[in-house]
């Protein structure tokens, strides 16, 4: 009961954050940007974060690829999180269509704050539906982007959350920073494949680095915003990844191998493997 309560509190502090726009605009794209800023992520890997966003969302490759949607335009949001019920809501909903936009949008991405306690996607994941029922701008699509060090381990269960969005019609792309993740799990693009994304046409673009995170983000934009997947996997700065298990791709899609994590995808910093209550079990 005091994590369904600690939720409640949540979804209602979001909802008296957020200020609707004063025009409804129809866009190609519905985004959220759901951002780690977790213990483990320093204030250095959070300012390469930040500026991997600044450089993609004002790159000539995906303004050029917002300009060719049916509607020539996105609604984009920020939002930063760590343990469950932590977080920020960096940007509010604002419409991306060309360079000033874009650069509008950036500006409010200047400040690196403290990083907080906990990893909890399952609380970012229910933030996130939060924010598509508080945005007044209305898609075609929408998507999720998860970005991230580690696996799920503070809040409810991932997988819930993950399927409560897939039921709502949202996709939950992946974006896995794999560079001290094998200090909890050794293989963390694999974890975001069978655990966190789901939807049509989902898939996980795996960072190497902190380093590589904006190719790895303008990359997945790119994909997002043409509703298309990765063709050929790459290990050059980012690794492509197709999901692996029912609902994150095409329906009936083959198992290539037996799941590494799912369903234990509740993972503490201990590296023990558990099922955390999902909402309906409380």
């Amino acid at each position: 009961m005091r994590l369904l309560s600690a939720l409640v509190v949540v979804a209602t502090l979001l909802g008296a954050s957020v200020s609707a726009p004063a025009q409804d605009a129809a866009v190609d794209l519905e985004l959220v940007l759901a951002v780690d800023v977790s213990g483990s992520v320093d204030s250095f890997e959070a300012r390469l974060q930040r500026q991997g966003y600044i450089d993609a969302l004002t790159d000539p490759r995906f303004l050029q690829a917002v300009r060719n949607g049916r509607h020539g335009r996105i609604a984009v949001t920020y939002l930063e999180w760590g343990g469950w019920g932590l977080f920020r809501h960096v940007v509010d909903w604002r419409v991306i269509s060309d360079e000033a936009s874009a650069r509008a949008f950036v500006g409010s991405l200047g400040r690196i704050d403290p990083s907080f306690r906990g990893t909890s996607i399952s609380g970012a994941i229910g933030l996130s539906l939060q924010l598509f029922a508080l945005n007044p701008h209305r898609g075609d699509r929408k998507v999720i982007d998860i970005s991230g060090d580690g696996p799920n381990n503070d809040g409810l269960s991932v997988v819930y959350y993950r399927d409560l969005a897939v039921s709502r019609g949202i996709t939950i792309n992946g974006l896995p920073i794999l560079a001290d993740a094998g200090n909890v799990v050794p293989d963390l693009d694999v974890y975001y494949e069978e655990c966190v994304i789901g939807g049509a046409g989902a898939f996980v673009i795996a960072a190497q680095n902190f380093e590589s995170f904006a190719e790895a983000v303008l990359r997945k934009l790119i994909l997002e915003i043409a509703d298309a997947r990765p063709s050929a996997p790459t290990v050059v700065k980012a690794q492509f990844l197709q999901p692996g298990r029912p609902g994150g791709g095409a329906a009936g899609a083959p198992q290539a191998k037996a799941p590494r994590y799912f369903p234990y995808c509740d993972i503490p910093n201990n590296g023990r493997r558990m099922i955390f209550p999902a909402a309906n079990d409380l």
